[in-house]
């Protein structure tokens, strides 16, 4: 009687690295959209004349 061992398929190279590099989407996160957004406020205001 012969004893057959089952291979397990093999694992994708490319998905390991993928996930150390936290892959995702390219686009800016909630928190820059909101840092920059408030950098362009304080920006307006600076330029604007006060008025006596």
């Amino acid at each position: 009687m012969k004893i057959t061992v089952k291979t397990l398929k093999p694992r994708n190279p490319l998905v390991a690295p993928a996930h150390f590099r936290r892959a995702g989407s390219h686009r800016a996160g909630s928190r820059l959209v909101r840092q920059e957004g408030q950098r362009a406020l304080q920006r307006e205001l600076k330029q604007m004349t006060h008025s006596p």
